[in-house]
């Protein structure tokens, strides 16, 4: 056990700091601090002595020095079971300092902001505190190192119950996160500083990532397979990761990454939207009038495969949103979890009848964000921007004899901004903004296709089709011509456009070409 009689605190995040101080200065510790933190605590009416004070030296170059000093050092750094380093320290007039509290400022929060400047990032490197939190955290045998609010109420405990004292396996554990805390600074710096001076591919050359633990979760994919979920360090923007569940039972693995997929098919559109998922793919999509109106018109687009679904919404649920859900839920559909930018008293009361059931509220939704997506491989990682391609009617390029009529074009550009989020191979067909087939996944595209159009059934008659990358051979558009498909959009640019076209052409169907693709693996 190590008895704390002296402790150095300076830090950022100043939550329940009045708590932690008071109970050092109850055991009777001394406390040294500094700049922001010193005036905090003695607005508070904590005694505490001033490092400069401590020191004999005072903080200069506005600020940049302050703790580095070998008194602060000597006195984290010091084995103090160790003779000669005892001797060497009290011929300085070098005292042991027992505990660091000190946390770093999210140099995140600095690089965030749009018009942040390259000197202004940099004036916000920490020296000190990093220095301070490494030093006690290495010296761990005879330092404790405090750099989260979470750790406050335990060490209180632990003062209480060993008077003033904390044990060896205690400040190991509290070294341990230290480390976590400086290496997860330094990777933000680093990072940041890479992309600045990253080369012409706007990739830097070296990627560091870091993610906080969340949560262990009840298992991965299967019961067979243990999985924790993480996440960011501070909030990229609307996203299911950082949604606040309002009600229901902890989410499971599959339930997050279909949440995400959920979220991110609807931030895609402007106007009211919903986006039904079974195993990361949509059974059905569609825009509406508001969010009762978008989820009836998914809804119809599969009901076998809704069974066990996700629902994502772009508006806030109404009660007349929620009653619809509520209803289907009395036909037979089972909803497993729900996620949108927020709720109404109303709504979120009577969807919450289902207790099990996750709701999740995101807040304001942007589809704007430039966040990378990453994905591992067994050894690596690949790393891409996302796919936030924007096409218009004046970009297309009419291949067939006949042009789409303005009702069909509305639809074609609805398919195209819907197949991008059905993993490839993709084909979806659509009546106006509402999806009736999907094809997903399949190892052909015509395979594709004839699972949509069976899918669609009668409804496929008059539909628009949309093809995530090109045709490779007739046949798929064949097959679309003999169920009535009346127009198509897809990439072009296959070696044999030629036949395909002639085949759209020979049932007496629109094709547009986009020129870009949508592949999603």
């Amino acid at each position: 056990m190590k008895k704390i009689k002296r402790a150095l605190i300076s830090v950022y995040d100043k939550t329940n700091l009045l708590e932690i101080t008071t109970a050092l200065a109850q055991h009777g510790v001394e406390i040294l601090s500094t700049g922001g933190t010193a005036r905090h605590l003695r607005d508070a009416g904590i005694d505490i002595l001033d490092v400069s004070d401590y020191t004999g030296f005072p903080e200069m170059l506005d600020g940049r020095v302050k703790t580095l000093h070998p008194k602060i050092h000597g006195g984290l750094l010091a084995e103090w079971d160790r003779t000669a380093h005892s001797r060497q320290a009290e011929a300085q007039g070098i005292n042991p300092i027992d505990m660091v509290i000190c946390n770093l400022y999210p140099f995140e929060a600095t690089v965030a902001k749009p018009d942040v400047t390259l000197p202004e990032a940099i004036e916000n490197i920490d020296i000190g505190g990093p220095t301070m939190i490494r030093a006690g955290a290495k010296n761990y045998r005879h330092t404790a190192v405090l750099t989260d609010p979470s750790q406050y109420p335990q060490i209180i405990a632990d003062l209480d119950a060993n008077d003033g004292c904390l044990s060896e396996e205690r400040r190991f554990e509290l070294a341990s996160a230290a480390f976590v805390h400086t290496a997860q600074y330094d990777a933000a710096i680093s990072t940041y500083l890479a992309n600045v001076g990253s080369g012409s591919d706007g990739f830097a050359p070296d990627l560091t990532l870091h993610f906080k633990k969340e949560r262990t979760l009840r298992y991965g994919e299967n019961p067979h397979q243990r999985a924790a979920f993480y996440k960011t360090e501070t909030e990229p923007g609307a996203c299911a990761a950082w949604a606040n569940q309002l009600s229901g039972q902890p989410l499971s693995f599959n339930n997050i990454l279909d949440l995400e997929a959920a979220l991110e098919i609807v931030k895609d559109f402007a106007q009211p939207a919903c986006a039904i998922i079974k195993h990361n793919n949509p059974c059905g999509l569609a825009i509406g009038d508001n969010g009762q109106d978008a989820f009836t018109k998914a809804l119809a687009c599969d009901h076998t495969s809704a069974f066990g679904s996700i629902v994502g919404l772009n508006r806030s649920v109404t009660i007349q949103t929620a009653n619809t859900i509520r209803a289907a839920a009395k036909e037979g559909i089972k909803i497993d979890a729900i996620i949108a930018p927020s709720y109404t008293e109303k709504a979120l009361r009577a969807l919450s009848r289902v207790k099990r059931r996750p709701i999740l509220e995101t807040g304001p939704l942007s589809s704007t964000e430039r966040v990378l997506q990453v994905r591992n491989v067994t050894g690596g990682v690949l790393v891409q921007d996302p796919d936030l391609h924007e096409l218009s009617a004046d970009a297309l390029k009419v291949a067939t004899q006949r042009a789409p009529t303005d009702a069909e074009m509305e639809s074609l550009l609805f398919a195209w901004k819907a197949c991008k989020h059905v993993k490839s191979n993709c084909i979806l067909l659509a009546q106006g903004t509402q999806s009736i087939g999907i094809g997903a996944g399949q190892m052909s595209r015509v395979d594709s296709t004839i699972i949509a159009i069976r899918k669609a059934g009668e409804k496929a008659k008059g539909a628009v089709l949309a093809s995530d990358a090109y045709f490779p051979f007739p046949d798929g558009v064949e097959i679309a011509g003999e169920a009535g498909i009346s127009a198509i959009i897809q990439p072009g640019g296959s070696v044999n456009d030629e036949p395909v076209i002639a085949a759209a052409n020979a049932y007496g169907m629109a094709m547009v070409l986009t020129g870009v693709r949508h592949f999603r693996h």
